[in-house]
């Protein structure tokens, strides 16, 4: 597939803004070098003391092509004989993505392709920092800048173009003058040779170079004739002193001369809209966060006005036990899961489990799914359109949590393979027995993703970290050239050979955050905030893009509605509100409700003339004043009636002029928090509940896990297995990480070696260590202490193994162990009391009125069942999986069933042995001759993973010891089986077997 760009109209008005607003050649000139060969001619105002009055801004949204337009823009300017221009970008990684687009295959051919242009080319030459490094003792110029500084208008069919980052800019190298060549015939200084070429300088997201600033007074040392800045912000600067003081935005000529803001961006369909997920946890659950007090030294953290302290290496677990995966606090305002913290953070203990990061990866691979499915088939209303390839990009925090030591899979990895394979089975199941030629097909990439994640080396997804920045992993390279440089492979289908490219899902630890971008992100998915401060639109903005399809055709929101999928923790839930602020406060105007400002009248005409030329001004107000909308001051009048409305002068002129809050904001359905987007509130059927009471009051009756006997010895002797296992025992030794530069003709690349201090190692105090390891495991001090002084003699006296490592891995040992081995020898035992459950008040013994509705599931489908023996009124459905469990709640049930419907969470509270509470997902109450039964369903995909056999053990043996109430249990992975085991009852041919799976 090739890329095939395409002027948008939004760009086309992009650069006949920058026309319009370029003042052109000075041909006046008195200049004696205007026409030194190795320089620009003079621009007008480009050599006058007050030239910034020439200098321009474009103001364009992330994801809107600002890189394409200033590149389209030097060719303009071409026309007129201006040929060398210096590119100015913040960081090496937007160097990087500039430097690709400009070199591009499919960016010369378009360019090539516009008359004017079709013999001019772009002749790039980026300066990264090893260019300048000694040779032989010499100091010499880099070739690239050489090139750029020598090269002469008599070339008049090339445009020289200097790409550098900000780095570079402030460097020694540019200012030092004792270099052993010399440039233009005399200049030994860079930044001086640059600035005798009179440049145009380009800068790239100028909210990164402020006036006042080092970076951008370098710059202006390059003496730039014109200089002209591109980007979504700008920097902010202060007016003003004491009440008057205020914050404006610094524009040039105190507006951008084009202004394609975030909400024109979304309003218009020039960018993806966007869906914000999360998952949902409890009251309680979020209730117990922590904040961050202080980082450095300590960390310190503050709840319910109590304050808690680690020093460094001391583990979190200490403070809270919910704090799951042995995480630490290593200083440096980091955690050891790499997550950074900051003053004022929120820390909700258990979306640290690997459990809910689980569940965010779930939620990435389904939203993943539900867009590839939709992007593969495209129907049209005649024939099927050219499909579009569908990628995922995940932030994750810690790089050993994707890739373990010496090529292994970390824990994060090895959770997403079997969470995607699951998922891909059950796809895989569904299409298998399709006809239609598309699905088939569909079916045929399916099964070749399976193959290739099972593959030695897989190729489904990729990572790409600083640290793979010069590997010589052959296999690590391969994924981030295709991340980085292989934009139109990740786009493709099929390679030259015809070979499905399965690659889709993409993983980063915010390396990937500013420039880089491909159109066919359909997924982002943060597995922990980036701790950083940085806008929210940046977040998103990496899959911003409208997406291209397989012919490389870049496709409009009018023939193809494009939506991301943004999924972040509960920790960010206020997301969507904040994403939806940060956009409105790009408004180009500030709405005034008291009285009409000239901004609001010059916007609204605007609007106006692209459809109606003659409309001006005067013929506004004159309606408005007709109308009683104004008065003689342009002050909205109190009340006006309008369409046989009484409302507001400001309510009013809205309705007239809907374009005013169509440009003021953003439209909605444009950020959807999908979360919120249906009913937060679920009313029970209290007729249909009144059928289960007898039920719910032996349920609200608690029970209690006894262990038989033998379970405390069973305990020991998994213990001593357990410190028998030399494996489990680690060296932890400190590290010291080396980063250089080094440089190959064509980019600058960082080169990070890891190097462990030999003979020196991290531990632990014993006390602590043995404290730790008896509060995780629930074991005796004194029996562990045994346990520690055998297993240092084994390990021939070493102490050094008595360390962070080693805990948690004889912790994370024990506890696998041990809930394998004591699954069966436990029972439930009934209480003497009862106690409330999330749809039942014990005390008052009744049902409650109302529920979350994310209780009964995180998704809704606008489907509401008809069916009267439902348990609870018609909002949209809630489920949590599309199959089987919406499945299950769309079937048609018989007469025989009495009522039915999803149980929400805690509304029954099983008692784990491995802890925390569980309840079944479905419940039937059925007439069976005569007799009344009762059946308790969990779902599950297929493929289940261990958890989830556990939870059908424990559900099983709970309900196993309530059979004389007529409650029969069963465990289904589809819609089909629940059928089935209904009918079986309601046959009276009940077996064990079918109960039990």
């Amino acid at each position: 597939m090739k890329i095939q760009l395409e002027r948008l109209p939004h760009q086309v008005e992009a650069i006949n803004a920058i026309n319009k607003a370029f003042y052109g050649v000075d041909t006046a000139t008195n200049n004696p070098d205007a026409n030194y060969i190795y320089a620009n001619p003079i621009l007008r105002y480009g050599d006058s003391e007050n030239k910034e009055k020439s200098y321009i801004d474009v103001k364009m949204e992330t994801g809107t092509g600002k890189t394409f337009v200033y590149t389209q823009m030097m060719y303009e300017m071409h026309k007129q004989g201006v040929f060398k221009f210096v590119i100015v970008v913040p960081t090496p990684s937007i160097k990087e993505g500039t430097r690709n687009f400009i070199t591009s295959d499919y960016a010369r051919q378009y360019f090539s392709g516009i008359p004017g242009y079709e013999n001019v080319s772009i002749q790039l030459n980026a300066i990264n920092a090893g260019d300048f490094s000694n040779k032989k003792g010499r100091r010499n110029f880099p070739a690239q800048l050489s090139e750029f500084i020598e090269a002469t208008r008599q070339n008049v069919n090339q445009i020289q173009v200097l790409l550098i980052n900000a780095g570079m800019v402030n460097s020694k190298s540019m200012t030092r003058d004792d270099y052993d060549q010399t440039l233009l015939g005399g200049q030994t200084s860079p930044i001086k040779a640059i600035a005798a070429t009179r440049p145009v300088i380009i800068i790239d997201e100028p909210h990164r170079f402020p006036r006042n600033k080092v970076t951008y007074k370098a710059i202006e040392r390059m003496k730039p004739q014109l200089i002209v800045r591109f980007g979504a912000t700008f920097p902010q600067t202060t007016t003003g002193r004491g009440k008057n003081k205020k914050t404006v935005t610094d524009y040039y000529r105190g507006k951008p001369q084009f202004n394609l803001n975030a909400i024109d961006s979304f309003n218009q369909g020039l960018v993806k809209a966007i869906d914000i997920n999360y998952p949902d946890i409890t009251e309680q659950e979020a209730s117990r966060l922590y904040k961050v007090k202080n980082v450095g030294n300590q960390l310190t953290l503050s709840r319910g006005g109590k304050e808690y302290t680690l020093n460094k290496g001391e583990n979190l677990a200490n403070i809270d036990e919910d704090f799951a995966g042995d995480i630490t606090y290593v200083g440096s305002k980091e955690l050891s899961n790499g997550l950074e913290l900051k003053t004022g953070m929120k820390l909700i203990p258990g979306t640290f489990a690997q459990s809910y990061q689980d569940e965010i990866i779930t939620q990435a691979i389904e939203r993943h799914f539900e867009a590839e499915e939709r992007n593969f088939m495209r129907p049209e209303s005649e024939g099927t359109a050219p499909r579009v390839k569908t990628l995922s990009l995940f932030f994750i925090d810690s790089i050993a949590s994707f890739r373990g030591p010496d090529h292994t899979k970390g824990w994060l990895a090895q959770h997403f393979e079997e969470i995607l394979m699951e998922k891909l089975n059950q796809l895989i199941k569904n299409y298998e027995t399709k006809s239609e030629s598309r699905k088939k097909e569909y079916y045929e990439f399916l099964k070749a993703t399976v193959r290739d994640l099972k593959a030695e080396k897989q190729q489904v997804y990729a990572g790409y970290f600083s640290e793979d920045r010069g590997t010589g992993d052959e296999a690590i390279q391969t994924e981030v050239n295709d991340i980085l440089k292989n934009k139109e492979r990740l786009l493709s289908f099929k390679d030259k050979d015809g070979n499905w490219i399965t690659r889709r899902f993409l993983f980063s630890k915010w390396t990937l955050r500013e420039g880089w971008d491909n159109p066919n992100v359909f997924v982002i998915a943060k597995l922990r905030t980036s701790g950083s401060e940085i806008s929210k639109i940046q977040e998103v903005g990496r899959g911003l893009r409208l997406p291209v399809d397989e012919t490389g055709h870049r496709l409009q929101q009018d023939e193809f509605e494009s939506r991301l999928s943004f999924l972040i923790g509960y920790d960010e839930r206020d997301f969507a509100e904040n994403l939806v602020k940060e956009v409105n406060d790009d408004a180009p105007i500030e709405m005034n409700k008291l009285e009409l400002t000239q901004d609001m009248v010059d916007l609204i005409v605007k609007e106006r003339q692209k459809t109606d030329n003659s409309f001006i001004a005067d013929k506004l107000l004159e309606d408005l004043g007709n109308r009683g909308i104004i008065n003689f001051s342009h002050k909205f009048t109190d009340k006006v009636e309008l369409n046989k409305k009484e409302m507001s002068g400001y309510d009013a002129l809205v309705e007239l002029y809907p374009e005013l809050e169509h440009i003021s904001k953003v439209a909605d359905g444009k950020i959807r928090d999908k979360n919120s987007k249906v009913a937060t509130k679920v009313k029970l059927r209290k007729s249909n509940w009144k059928q289960l009471e007898d039920l719910w009051k032996e349920l609200s009756r608690r029970r209690m896990i006894k262990f038989d006997d033998s379970v405390n010895d069973l305990a020991q002797n998994v213990a001593k297995k357990t410190f028998n296992d030399n494996n489990i025992f680690v060296l932890q030794q400190p590290q010291m990480i080396t980063q250089k530069v080094v440089t190959d003709d064509k980019q600058m690349l960082f080169q990070e070696t890891q190097v462990d201090y030999k003979g020196t190692y991290l531990t632990m105090k014993y006390g602590a260590f043995l404290k730790q390891l008896t509060t995780r495991t629930n074991l005796p001090v004194d029996f562990l202490h045994r346990q520690m002084i055998a297993s240092i003699k084994r390990l021939k006296g070493n102490k050094n193994y008595i360390n962070e490592k080693t805990l948690g891995n004889l912790v994370r040992e024990f506890n696998k162990r041990f809930n394998k081995e004591i699954r069966d020898s436990y029972s439930y035992v009934p209480l003497q009391f009862t106690s409330p459950t999330s749809i039942y008040d014990s005390k008052k013994q009744k049902f409650i009125d109302e529920i979350s509705a994310n209780d009964l599931g995180v998704y809704n489908d606008e489907y509401s069942t008809e069916d009267d023996k439902y348990l609870y009124d018609r909002p949209p459905l809630r489920y949590d999986s599309a199959n089987p469990e919406l499945k299950i709640l769309k079937r048609t049930y018989d007469d025989n069933i009495i009522v039915f419907g999803k149980l929400p969470k805690r509304a029954i509270k099983i008692p784990r042995y491995d802890n925390g509470t569980t309840t079944p997902d479905f419940i039937f109450k059925i007439e069976c001759e005569g007799k009344t039964i009762y059946l308790m369903v969990e779902t599950k995909a297929e493929n289940m993973r261990l958890g989830d056999q556990r939870i059908e053990l424990i559900q099983k043996k709970y309900f196993d010891e309530l059979k004389d109430s007529g409650v029969y249990y069963g465990f289904a992975t589809s819609d089909q089986e629940v059928h089935d085991l209904i009918n079986k009852l309601e046959n009276g041919e009940i077996k064990e077997s079918d109960f039990t799976n």
